[in-house]
């Protein structure tokens, strides 16, 4: 292997057995590994963050199963670029030979035309198709195509995986094992790679080679140093993806539209996806504007749908649109943290039962035993409230909203005291 490739790519594993992280799915007994040991592979999609080791896991299935292996990323290749893939696969269908594997990168990238291209052949079996994402594939990949493949979901590696591949690298590298290297420290390592596998060995190859010498004492503020200085070079790779995406959020939540603007300036003269931006404005509207300004929400959807319409570079005014008005909204968490209460306590409570009187009852039995029996019609009383209870009578004093201090919810709190009296402090 050529010492002029990067180490991540010098270090990518070829069989199941060296492969660092994803114990879910490919460990002892784990779903996707007696997939691969029994042969018996459908398509699939492989969703996570960069880093993780989506493309490695789909060579070595194709490594393991002796399959024939194509590749495209959806970034530069096309509707032709598929269907001359698709014609290669057809010819190579004689004597019972097994079905080659093509491998998309980014296919959350791919248009509807390239992905509807794909459909005969994944449905038929000439290809088995494995793509790879870091967006919800639900968002991204049309429902036929979607329907005809499984999804494993992949996880950011672990502090452990992370310092075992550092410790494979320095021993098992070409080029590492010329020089005596010695992690003195790991934190600055592990706190800039967030759990990316290819980001880690990156950081840890420029650093080893910032030195000059064989013996090389590894630090946090040699890393910091380091990443510092070649900052540039750093974010232009993308490397520096979830720290910016993170001072993104933070900017916004902490209404400060300057910052908001140039992290957002950042992600985009870094190449970021828009969509990937526009789809975390909509979850920062529900999540940290929320009932403080309904209206955000509505804003945070509609600049997603322009920005899937328009692309890049109009779609930047309309992010930067999106992004101020977010910023400069009152907040609320409120909304998020009701859910996080009421899903606590449904996993502390389990499946308690639903009061009979607002149970459906379709039947005359269900009517007979009880199903309905005594449900006030809202509709029928004065300002259309009557009190009832609607829990479960284990939790029926439970509280999940608690209103945020902010005009809009105060409105809506003077509404609930004025209906549900000393429950919301009436």
């Amino acid at each position: 292997m050529a010492a002029n490739q990067p180490l991540a790519e010098r270090l990518r594993p070829k069989v199941l057995d060296d492969y660092i992280g994803q114990e879910h799915l490919v460990g002892k007994n784990a779903v996707l590994r007696k997939m691969i040991e029994s042969g018996n592979l459908s398509s699939l999609i492989l969703w996570g963050p960069p880093g993780v080791g989506k493309t490695t896991l789909a060579k070595i299935i194709a490594n393991t199963l002796e399959r024939p292996f194509y590749t495209l990323s959806a970034i530069n290749s096309g509707v032709k670029d598929v269907r001359e893939v698709i014609e290669k696969a057809k010819k190579q269908q004689f004597f019972n030979r097994p079905n080659p594997i093509l491998f998309i990168d980014e296919i959350h990238r791919f248009s509807k035309s390239q992905q509807d291209s794909l459909l005969g052949a994944v449905e038929n079996g000439t290809i088995t198709l494995i793509g790879a994402t870091t967006e919800n594939p639900s968002f991204e990949v049309i429902s036929p195509l979607l329907s005809r493949c499984q999804v494993y979901v992949l996880e950011p590696l672990s502090k452990e995986g992370l310092l075992k591949l550092v410790d494979t690298a320095i021993k098992k590298d070409v080029e590492l094992k010329k020089k005596k290297i010695d992690i003195q420290e790991e934190r600055a390592l592990l706190r800039y790679s967030g759990g990316d596998a290819r980001k880690l060995l990156n950081v840890l190859e420029l650093v080893v080679f910032s030195e000059s010498g064989n013996a090389i004492g590894i630090t946090d503020e040699k890393v910091t140093a380091c990443l510092q200085k070649n900052l540039a070079m750093y974010d232009k790779q993308g490397e520096m993806h979830y720290d910016i995406i993170s001072a993104f959020i933070k900017s916004v939540r902490g209404s400060d539209p300057d910052a908001a603007v140039y992290w957002l300036a950042r992600m985009i003269e870094g190449g970021e996806d828009v969509k990937f931006i526009a789809r975390r404005l909509l979850i920062l509207a529900a999540e940290d504007i929320g009932l403080a300004n309904p209206n955000a929400l509505l804003l945070a959807q509609s600049t997603f749908d322009a920005v899937h319409q328009i692309g890049y570079p109009e779609s930047r005014i309309v992010l930067s649109e999106c992004t101020i008005y977010l910023a400069t909204s009152p907040k609320s968490n409120s909304a998020y943290m009701a859910i996080n209460e009421a899903l606590a306590l449904v996993q502390k409570t389990g499946n308690l039962s639903v009061p009979l009187h607002i149970r459906n009852a379709p039947t005359k039995l269900m009517k007979e035993i009880g199903y309905g029996k005594d449900y006030k019609y809202a509709h029928s009383y004065q300002n259309n409230f009557v009190e009832q209870d609607f829990l479960p009578g284990e939790i029926k004093n439970e509280r999940f909203y608690q209103p945020g201090k902010n005009q809009q919810e105060g409105k809506i709190l003077e509404r609930l005291q004025m209906w549900w009296g000393k429950r919301f402090g009436g």
